[in-house]
């Protein structure tokens, strides 16, 4: 199973971005997706998630309204548009895969990418 997450870069605050994940070896529409963030010296917190067929979202507190997932099963990707960007959201970004239904739980997913860098300067 492999997950290639790109799209990160670097962008002024208030711009945006949109990160994809493409999955391989994997049955990607029998698997809830999810994306987690870390920071330097900081845990691997949740961001977004959603469900197998993409009508099931939930997001954290601090990027709803201005992060949006969704995925399209055809092309076995999942995308997250990153709007209205801040310098809090400075991170490496994960995608995940997990057999179960779309959860903020990073221990529910099974499968992981290899991380995006995104920076936001003020």
């Amino acid at each position: 199973v492999q997950l290639q997450a790109s799209g990160g870069g670097l962008v002024q605050a208030g711009g945006s971005l949109r990160l994809s994940c493409v999955a391989s070896g994997v049955t990607f529409s029998s698997h809830a997706m999810g994306w987690f963030r870390q920071a330097p010296g900081k845990e691997r917190d949740f961001v977004a998630a959603i469900g197998r067929i993409g009508g099931n979202t939930l997001y954290t507190d601090s990027v709803k309204g201005r992060f949006t997932i969704s995925r399209d099963n055809a092309k076995n990707t999942v995308y997250l548009q990153m709007n209205s960007l801040k310098p809090e959201d400075t991170a490496v970004y994960y995608c995940a895969a997990t057999w179960g239904t779309p959860t903020g739980d990073r221990y529910a997913y099974q499968y992981w990418g290899q991380g995006t860098q995104v920076t936001v300067s003020s």
